[in-house]
């Protein structure tokens, strides 16, 4: 049996214990960098049962998953992945399960990239290297004005933590009630209240059809002129194209992102040119604690379904048809 692992950037899984025993259930090869064609993914997976695809670099449409009949199983590390296409996969019979996250390290960021682009970091840094020193004026946390869309889990930590900052939260997201907001200790707001009162707006929603692209051109002019934009869910939400207009007409006084429409970024992206945005490489969910948890679970999940009981499964039909 034949495991290919796509996309360890950092060679991470040469130290994980998880994938050291799974390399004692079967052949695994392991790929760090990122196909640059279907043709090139399509080779790389011949032969391959089982893939674990790291995260959401590397999409598994129909026409990839349609040319690999040897596929059985993709074990995806995270939660469920937009970049599978789970219907085409079940409609070929192979299975797709996912693993437990562990959102601290993604709600730890937030708050990196709120201090960094509002402290002024990353350009402090850059001056003192040169010789400089002081040459920015930042804004506190405490007494600011932080909007939280999605209030799930994660938004619920970066609520909580923020109140510890002394911030004043707003919420707003397409299944909060105000129970789960007052939980939080967050006032429930529409969406264009949250907008226009906040002095940091922080995303944290899932990418689905009714999320893609929520925060474009109408939402961004709602925005104070000194307030900060901070993602670290998903790029897509965001019109990037709307938010560097924003930017290059100081709509908005900065962004802080660990995200993007296309990942890895093209060299030349237009968010480069601004020292008042904050840029990390999807770094989120990149630490060693969340590897080795996480690997954890994709040994638990293929030990399982090797013996007949698949666990975390995104498309329980296939057990159903296969039975």
């Amino acid at each position: 049996m034949k495991i290919a692992i796509l996309d360890d950037f950092q060679n991470a899984t040469a130290q994980i214990p998880a994938v050291s025993e799974l390399r004692k259930l079967a052949e695994v090869v392991v790929y760090n960098t990122k196909a640059r064609s279907e043709a090139e993914l399509v080779e790389r997976l011949r032969g391959v049962e089982i893939v674990i695809p790291i995260r959401e670099r590397t999409a598994l449409p129909g026409s990839v998953l349609e040319q690999l009949p040897d596929l059985k199983y993709i074990c995806q590390t995270g939660y469920p992945a937009p970049v599978i296409d789970a219907e085409a996969a079940t409609h070929l019979g192979i299975l797709v399960t996912y693993t437990e996250g562990n959102r601290n390290p993604a709600v730890e960021l937030t708050f990196g990239l709120m201090i960094a682009v509002m402290r002024h970091l990353v350009v402090e840094d850059r001056a003192m290297r040169t010789g400089q020193w002081q040459t920015t004026i930042g804004v506190c946390l405490q007494g600011k004005t932080l909007g939280i869309i999605g209030l799930g889990l994660m938004g619920t930590r970066v609520s909580h933590i923020a109140q510890a900052f002394g911030m004043r939260v707003l919420a707003c997201g397409f299944t909060l009630t105000r129970e789960r907001a007052e939980a939080a200790g967050a006032r429930m707001v529409t969406l264009d209240t949250l907008l226009s009162e906040s002095d940091v707006v922080s995303i944290h929603l899932r990418l689905t059809p009714e999320s893609r692209e929520y925060i474009g051109r109408g939402e961004l002019a709602l925005m104070k002129p000194s307030a900060y934009l901070i993602n670290t869910s998903r790029g897509a939400i965001i019109d990037e194209a709307a938010l560097v207009e924003a930017l290059r007409e100081r709509r908005i006084a900065g962004a802080g992102l660990d995200v993007f429409g296309e990942e890895p970024t093209e060299p030349g992206n237009p968010l480069f040119a601004f020292d008042n945005v904050v840029l990390t490489p999807h770094l989120g969910g990149v630490t060693v604690e969340t590897y080795e948890a996480t690997f954890q679970g994709v040994l638990e999940n293929i030990q399982n379904y090797l013996a007949g009981t698949p666990s975390r499964v995104l498309n329980p039909e296939v057990l159903r048809s296969s039975a």
